[in-house]
């Protein structure tokens, strides 16, 4: 082969490399929402009716109404029988970002044993240098469980294009467990340790026990 079709077949090679970096790397497609079933609606909502959270429109998009949510009555405040589980599906999660936020193409959670990924894609603002106008697009995980009476958060790593951050950039947080650096120090780990008795996650299924 002469020169000159080396040259060329580069020349197309690095072109077509470009058109696809740009085109899934740069210009990332949205996400597709999660929707649920009817079915489905009515079991997240009697979840979030016990937190006291807003409740989700039925699948066929009409709101729910005053009259769909119970009557409030006064009544002694008790936690006698008050269920302390938390417990939320993969698909559950997201259809929350789906109805409640903008983030519905931008964050796609996934669940698997003892690990928690997400995707997320960020818009960067027209005057960001170089990549101004762009999409940045970024995944990470997080390793949940329950050892030895305390639970455990390990950050697995953090992917910006699908190229993983180097452990230095992330403050040397990559596989420590972040309960046990940080719960001795007063603050969010350390209450967060303190109020769990048990968490794990395991097929598409998040579940956090609390203490009294």
């Amino acid at each position: 082969m002469s020169t000159f079709k080396v040259i060329l077949l580069t020349i197309f090679v690095t072109a077509v490399v470009t058109f696809f970096a740009v085109k899934y790397y740069l210009s990332p497609r949205p996400f597709t929402p999660v929707e649920l079933s009817q079915q489905e609606v009515v079991r997240l909502n009697t979840k979030l009716q016990q937190f006291g959270l807003p409740t989700l429109a039925s699948s066929n998009g009409s709101a729910l109404t005053d009259s769909d949510q119970p009557a409030l009555e006064p009544e002694a405040y008790s936690e006698e029988g008050a269920k302390r589980e938390i417990s939320f599906s993969e698909k559950e999660l997201n259809a929350l970002l789906a109805r409640n936020t903008d983030l519905a193409d931008k964050v796609a959670i996934d669940l698997a044993d003892n690990l928690a990924s997400a995707k997320i894609i960020i818009p960067l603002d027209p005057d960001f240098p170089i990549l101004g106008g762009k999409t940045l697009k970024v995944t990470g995980g997080a390793e949940f469980a329950f050892t030895d009476g305390r639970p455990v958060v390990i950050l697995k790593g953090v992917s910006v294009w699908g190229v993983p951050i180097p452990n230095s950039w992330l403050g040397n947080l990559k596989n420590v467990d972040l309960v046990s650096e940080f719960g001795g120090d007063e603050g969010f780990w350390k209450s967060f340790a303190e109020g769990v008795s048990n968490i794990q996650i395991e097929q598409g299924q998040l579940k956090i026990e609390l203490k009294e």
